[in-house]
């Protein structure tokens, strides 16, 4: 484990302990899929912590993906829908739900005054 790893561990670890501590629903704190980012070693820090950038990108490419898989799904017995116009709803329906969600933890973290990621 390099340097790098421990520091990232550790304030994951700080980041963790403040926002229960704030008593934060760790469903906000700590959804499923940051949980599966992290057991993969993706280094990326809690969703209060994130960048607006990379909570819109992260949350909208997500649901995005599984938005389209959906309508791609229940529209496939219906010829008026090509794959350009899922594919069109599908990065729309992703970038409002990825603003949104960073809106809402941008505003959690304003709420339970969080320190910045590099102040941990």
């Amino acid at each position: 484990m390099t340097n790098e790893d421990k520091s990232f561990n550790l304030r994951l670890h700080n980041a963790l302990y403040l926002m229960k501590k704030n008593n934060m629903w760790e469903s906000n704190y700590a959804p499923p899929l940051y949980k599966k980012l992290w057991k993969y070693g993706v280094q990326i820090p809690p969703p209060p912590f994130c960048p607006f950038w990379l909570n819109t990108l992260t949350f909208g490419f997500f649901f995005g993906m599984a938005w389209g898989g959906v309508m791609f799904v229940l529209t496939i017995s219906i010829s008026s829908f090509s794959n350009g116009v899922i594919l069109y709803y599908s990065i729309l329906a992703g970038l409002l739900f990825g603003l949104v969600m960073a809106a809402f933890h941008r505003w959690r973290k304003t709420v339970n005054r969080l320190p910045d990621w590099d102040d941990l």
